[in-house]
């Protein structure tokens, strides 16, 4: 179901079992300053009227060092109620969003161990930064996504 159906507090307490209260910290939610998910992009998972999965993309960019910039989308978080986790709820919410993407280039940062089975690598991201820490082997991306050097951040 969209995510938009969830009341908001719901997604917050997931999100807080899943990632901690602290995760607002993380550079992540940098790239999603001051932007609004994209709604038909972002997807809830409800079983017998409680909220066990959701997933959220935003618009980013990559400010090229060219002075191109390049439209992306930020896929994540990915949260999965602790108790269902392993039973293919992220995998679904995964497969929905890249699908509804299309050919959008996505990007996320996460496990590649995890996020290769949808096509995310690192084979074009060596040159990007972001607006805080973050493990190089964990910045991912899918699609057309740029393969340039630039700084990512949000994209109003």
């Amino acid at each position: 179901m969209p995510l938009s159906d969830v009341y908001r507090d719901a997604v917050e307490h997931l999100l807080d079992r899943v990632f901690g209260a602290d995760r607002h910290a993380r550079t992540a939610y940098r790239l999603r300053e001051g932007v609004d998910a994209v709604p038909e992009l972002s997807f809830a998972a409800v079983e017998q009227g409680t909220l066990v999965g959701s997933i959220q993309c935003w618009p980013v960019a990559l400010a090229g060092d060219d002075g191109v910039t390049y439209p992306m989308i930020l896929v994540g978080p990915v949260a999965v109620s602790p108790e269902r986790q392993n039973v293919g709820i992220g995998r679904a919410l995964m497969g929905r969003a890249i699908a509804r993407a299309g050919e959008a280039p996505l990007m996320l940062i996460g496990d590649l161990d995890y996020y290769a089975q949808f096509g995310f690598d690192a084979s074009r991201t060596g040159g990007w930064r972001l607006p805080g820490p973050f493990a190089r082997e964990r910045l991912l991306a899918r699609g057309a996504a740029p393969d340039r050097p630039g700084m990512v951040g949000p994209h109003r």
